[in-house]
């Protein structure tokens, strides 16, 4: 549906394209329509064995890879595989369309105060809730004064950046005040965004799904991600055109039609997501034991010729709104705030093993970025330098870095920092002469991924770096290792981006949960602040620039090497009409989908 990915980031992580997604489902912004390398679908109203139109009653089946972790609420969820649930149950006011303008969603219209501190929206009426409850501004009131309440952070809770702009919230997150002045309601249908000064992502920050204040009001904000609301099928309660119903934990979650879908009745009974290994998803969508597959890591590039030879399928190819990432442990937290769940950059603990400028720059130059998007990706791929979409205005592909593959550089560069080999073992030791070994952790689950970290590993050895490959982890176990370990250098992840604005703040901030590398540098989060001031950031030449800096900025720091940007390689079969996929998801509208010959 157009409100997707709203976050950064639902990683979500997708983990490689995995985790938190979260960050990559909720709503976002931007202005540029991407080049869309996609296939327009056979047979819609083309005499192809389809009817004049929609008809109601059927069921599709889709695949993913790796099973949910099981929390399905907007606002804890932190992986792409949560979303592909709630994509379909939870709505945000606002949605976005295939320019990534905003469009009107859950709020019907809305307007600004003359100096851009205040949003009000208003709300549609008679949209019910999966329980029959009305849906109210109290309910839009209560999702965001959720996010900024204390203990939030500490209870898991990575969505910080859609309410740190409100009025008032520094002081209600610290508890100095029980008054949430930043979104109020003025009747039913009626809701306003306060914001501390002129808001140039005010429209993305009000997109966020909402969640509904009836089922959470009397539980604590700490005990929210465990409540069976946030975790059973039946439970989990949004206002969306699809109810998720049942599930066979890890192995099937099924999503039944809201037939009281304000938009109006969908036309499918119902979607079933299956959790199948990739390795045979190429089959079942041979077979038809599967309808579908999508986000967050669709079909393998290699099987594109096979699966363009299925008559029966249509492919959906784009530019991913994501990237793939090794990421570089700059510092780590304290044993004590990593196990409370404190981010204070001032108290990280250096990791002396990539403490060195040099050492982070040689690692880039040592990976052979294109020579993974050509053996891996079948070249349906590119190599991008700055973390942000490439669909975004505010990509500079010129001015960072480009860290070409030179292993000769990255040998030299090593040497001049002092890391050399002294015993002759084909290994540096560093400056001290101690033995050097960093460690490189990533999950199971997508197999590029999975495939790529030995050969990574095999290119940072070739310039004498010696690399402990550790044991690959399930999903479910990795995101809270990467969140709180002591004393990991290198991780591989993958980030489907929200695609309301480019502001990377909400990965890349030092004070981001997101930031799994904790990397700290002031004066990049100053840019970063600089890109949001007003009024000079209202101008988009002048975010553009002081984006284009701060990504010039990240190049040379290196919090982590951007491995490649991958095609988006979705596939569904024609019985399915109706889909119209977004750049950055193709759950668009799903409501409107129907099956034709059942």
């Amino acid at each position: 549906m157009k409100n997707r990915k709203h976050w950064l980031l639902m990683l979500i992580f997708v983990l490689l394209l995995g985790i938190l997604a979260a960050c990559s489902s909720d709503a976002g912004e931007g202005d540029n329509e991407p080049d869309d390398g996609t296939e327009q679908p056979e047979g819609e109203g083309d005499g192809d064995g389809v009817t004049d139109g929609p008809q109601m009653g059927g069921t599709i089946v889709g695949a993913m890879d790796t099973a949910p972790t099981g929390l399905f609420n907007p606002i804890f969820y932190t992986e792409a595989y949560e979303a592909n649930i709630l994509d379909f149950t939870h709505e945000g006011l606002l949605s976005q369309n295939e320019n990534l303008e905003f469009e009107p969603n859950l709020a019907k219209k809305w307007t600004f105060n003359e100096d851009q501190t205040q949003l009000t929206l208003e709300l549609e009426q008679g949209v019910k809730w999966h329980d029959g409850e009305e849906f109210t501004a109290a309910d839009v009131v209560f999702t965001y004064k959720t996010i900024a309440s204390p203990g939030y952070v500490e209870a898991g809770g990575v969505r910080d950046d859609y309410v740190i702009r409100l009025k008032g919230f520094e002081a209600f997150r610290a508890g100095e005040t029980d008054v949430f002045e930043g979104v109020t309601a003025d009747g039913d249908y009626t809701v306003t965004f306060h914001f501390t000064e002129p808001n140039v992502t005010a429209l993305s920050d009000a997109s966020f799904p909402i969640i509904p204040e009836h089922i959470f009001k009397d539980i604590p904000v700490a005990e929210i991600p465990t409540h069976a609301a946030s975790l059973e099928p039946g439970k989990v309660i949004g206002t969306g055109p699809f109810k998720f119903t049942e599930m066979i934990d890890g192995e099937q979650y099924v999503l039944e039609k809201h037939a009281d879908y304000w938009k109006g009745e969908p036309y499918l009974d119902g979607i079933t997501w299956r959790v199948v290994d990739q390795a045979v998803i190429l089959g079942l969508l041979e077979n038809q034991e599967i309808d579908f597959v999508a986000d967050p890591n669709g079909f393998q590039p290699a099987d594109y010729e096979t699966v363009a030879a299925m008559d029966h399928l249509s492919i959906i190819e784009q530019p991913d709104f994501g990237y793939q990432i090794m990421g570089l442990f700059h510092n780590h937290r304290t044993p004590e705030e990593s196990e409370a769940g404190v981010i204070n950059p001032e108290n990280w603990v250096p990791n002396e093993d990539l403490a060195s400028k040099e050492v982070r720059q040689a690692i880039a130059y040592a990976i052979n970025r294109q020579g993974l998007i050509d053996g891996l990706l079948y070249g349906k791929g590119s190599v991008i330098n700055a973390p942000i979409a490439t669909q975004f205005w505010a990509y500079d592909g010129e001015n960072p870095n480009q860290y070409p593959f030179d292993p000769e550089k990255a040998k030299q560069l090593l040497d001049d920092a002092g890391y050399v080999d002294t015993n002759g073992d084909g290994f540096r030791e560093d400056p001290n002469g101690e033995e050097w070994v960093l460690s490189l952790h990533f999950p199971l689950g997508n197999q590029l991924r999975e495939r790529s970290a030995p050969i990574i590993e095999e290119m940072l050895e070739a310039v004498g770096i010696n690399i402990d490959l550790a044991q690959p982890m399930e999903m479910a176990a990795y995101v809270p290792e990467l969140e709180t370990n002591t004393d990991w250098d290198l991780y591989l992840l993958g980030w489907s981006l929200g695609s309301g604005d480019p502001d990377p703040s909400g990965l890349w901030g030092s004070t981001a949960a997101y930031n799994f590398g904790r990397w700290y540098n002031p004066e990049a989060d100053q840019l970063l602040q600089d890109a949001l001031t007003p009024p000079d950031a209202f101008e988009q030449d002048y975010r553009k620039q002081v984006y284009s800096d701060w990504q010039v900025m990240f190049q040379d720091d290196l919090p982590a090497v951007i491995l490649y940007a991958q095609n988006s390689l979705w596939a569904y079969n024609k019985r399915i009409q109706g889909i119209e996929p977004l750049p950055y998801s193709m759950y668009n509208e799903p409501q409107l989908w129907w099956v034709n010959g059942e």
